[in-house]
């Protein structure tokens, strides 16, 4: 598995959608319960800057939770360059090391910090493409080391409440449907 070579591609795939996504859809559902298409592109411009500030392991600075970044012009481009940003920050080896905080507390290890990040924008770049009609595409190895990422850290994740129970899927399915399934999602969710 390697999720540090596989960022940069994901974080491409996860720019492409939001890109993509027309601000008439900013109100429709998304697959993620209690948020809509607005508050997901929130999360992830956020969570990528706070990505990028951990890989460094700068202090959190900037707009908190609260924050309505798609009230803003320009907001899917200024997430494209952020989201990029931030999988250029994770190619430096020393960012894998130690400890590292996307909260500004004490931190987790900078593995799975990474990790979390790289699946964000597989997950929520599929939630948000379901979302808006937009079609997922992902390269196919981005999709394997996320399951291969996945498949041993989602029941953790689920403790934290970041997963929903999984949804059955069948093994023969597309690799994306089952990443999905695994998290919680239902593959063939529609709004």
């Amino acid at each position: 598995m390697d999720v540090r070579s596989q960022m940069p591609p994901a974080a491409e795939a996860a720019a492409r959608i939001v890109l993509r996504v027309p601000e008439a859809k900013l109100d429709a559902p998304t697959p993620c319960p209690g948020w809509d298409v607005r508050a997901l592109i929130n999360h992830l411009i956020l969570w990528s800057a706070r990505g990028e500030a951990a890989a460094h392991r700068l202090p959190i600075t900037g707009p908190g939770e609260d924050h309505d970044f798609t009230a803003e012009p320009g907001w899917a481009g200024r997430y494209a360059e952020q989201v990029r940003k931030t999988a250029e920050a994770w190619q430096d080896p020393a960012a894998w090391e130690g400890n590292a905080s996307l909260s500004g507390g004490e931190g987790m290890p900078a593995q799975f910090v990474g990790g979390i990040l790289f699946g964000e924008c597989v997950t929520h770049g599929w939630d948000l493409a379901v979302a808006t009609g937009i079609e997922p595409v992902f390269p196919p190895e981005v999709l394997r080391v996320e399951w291969e990422r996945l498949v041993p850290t989602v029941e953790m994740g689920r403790e934290y409440g970041a997963f929903g129970a999984e949804v059955p899927v069948p093994e023969d399915a597309p690799l994306l449907d089952r990443i999905v399934g695994l998290s919680g999602r239902d593959p063939h969710w529609t709004p």
